[in-house]
């Protein structure tokens, strides 16, 4: 018997991207979650919609008045830096995922034939002392949806990247 899909709604407020409604079922691999990181940096690649580095964690909590099939949400946790940031403990109680997303102003381009891509990182957190890793991929797209870069790891270290250093530091907090 095969699984659900795993279906992304996108929603937003006051014209910005405020999070996404995770339905079926939470993504179960590392693949699964590259590819809805996918969807959410192609997102992040329209100008306006995501306005400067943003941090997104996961929930399992659900709208209220739900769509049929509704099982999570993963939801704007605010900007990495200033008003609104994140606060020390706010992810005490590790979510299953921490997105980070690079608005094209805000990202660095992998090459120089990309130009206006945004990128963005997924953080799942392991737990290493128990033998489970921690794990991440990472995505850039252009604004036509064409993705430029894709990786996806286990057993990373958290601090061998920016974008998985900021998102471990804000879980250790």
């Amino acid at each position: 018997m095969s699984q659900p899909p795993v279906q992304i709604s996108p929603f937003q407020r006051d014209r910005c991207l405020s999070g996404f409604v995770v339905s079926g079922r939470w993504p179960d691999s590392t693949r699964e979650w590259a590819q809805f990181l996918t969807l959410a940096v192609r997102l992040a690649a329209v100008p306006g919609l995501v306005p400067t580095t943003t941090v997104f964690n996961a929930v399992e909590d659900v709208p209220e008045d739900p769509q049929p099939g509704a099982v999570g949400l993963v939801t704007t946790a605010g900007p990495v830096l200033g008003d609104g940031a994140p606060r020390p403990g706010q992810f005490r109680s590790a979510p299953p995922a921490l997105f980070l997303l690079h608005p094209p102003q805000e990202s660095r381009p992998s090459s120089p034939e990309v130009v206006g891509a945004a990128s963005g990182c997924v953080l799942l957190p392991g737990l290493p002392h128990l033998g489970l890793g921690h794990r991440a991929a990472w995505v850039e797209a252009e604004a036509d949806g064409t993705v430029t870069r894709l990786l996806a790891q286990v057993e990373i270290n958290p601090l061998a990247d920016p974008d998985t250093a900021v998102l471990a530091m804000l879980l250790a907090a």
